[in-house]
C-alpha cells in the first residue's frame, strides 16, 4: 500500500519533468532563428575588423570537393576595381598564413572553437593551399589526401556559410 502511494507522486513528478523539458525545448527552438541572426550580426561586425573589403558588396563561396574545397570571394560588381583589389590582397595574405598554419583571422572572427579550425592549424603541412586571382576577386584552393583534413575543411566551410549568412554561400 505504501509503495502504491509513492508511485503516484513519483509518476506525477516524472510527467511534470517531461512536460517542463518539452516546453523548454520548444522555447529554445523558437529562439534559434533569433540566436542565429544575432550570431551572424556579431560575425559581420568582427569581419569588418579583419577583412578590408565591403561585405555588403562581395560574396564568399565555399565549394566542397572530394579532396578539399575552393573558397572564392568576388565583388558583386566585377567592374569595382577597388573591391577586387582588396579581395585579392586579403586572400593572398590569408593563403600565405594558412599554408603556415596561421588561422588567426578566422579564429578572431568565428572563435577558436570553430569547427575544423584546430585540425586545419595542426594539419597545415598536409594541405596544399593555392591562391589564384579570378576576374572579380580571388580564390584559395585547399587539397589534401588526408580524410580527416577533408572532413575538417568541409566542417570549416559549413561553419563559414552558416556564420556569414547572406554574405556567403555554398558554391
Amino acid at each position: 500500500m505504501i509503495l502504491r502511494k509513492r508511485r503516484v507522486p513519483l509518476l506525477l513528478a516524472g510527467l511534470a519533468l517531461i512536460g517542463a523539458a518539452s516546453a523548454g525545448y520548444l522555447l529554445v527552438g523558437r529562439n534559434e532563428p533569433q540566436a542565429l541572426a544575432a550570431r551572424q550580426a556579431e560575425i559581420a561586425a568582427k569581419s569588418r575588423q579583419v577583412m578590408p573589403f565591403d561585405l555588403e558588396r562581395t560574396t564568399h563561396r565555399f565549394a566542397k570537393s572530394a579532396t578539399g574545397g575552393l573558397q572564392t570571394v568576388t565583388s558583386d560588381d566585377p567592374s569595382d576595381a577597388q573591391q577586387v583589389k582588396l579581395i585579392r590582397e586579403h586572400l593572398a595574405k590569408e593563403a600565405t598564413g594558412f599554408s603556415k598554419g596561421d588561422y588567426g583571422d578566422p579564429a578572431s572572427i568565428h572563435g577558436g572553437e570553430m569547427p575544423g579550425l584546430l585540425e586545419l592549424e595542426q594539419g597545415h603541412d598536409r594541405i596544399n593551399i593555392g591562391y589564384a586571382d579570378t576576374p572579380a576577386g580571388a580564390q584559395i584552393a585547399y587539397t589534401t589526401t588526408d580524410p580527416s583534413l577533408i572532413k575538417a575543411l568541409h566542417a570549416w566551410f559549413d561553419a563559414q556559410v552558416t556564420d556569414h549568412g547572406s554574405h556567403a554561400e555554398h558554391g
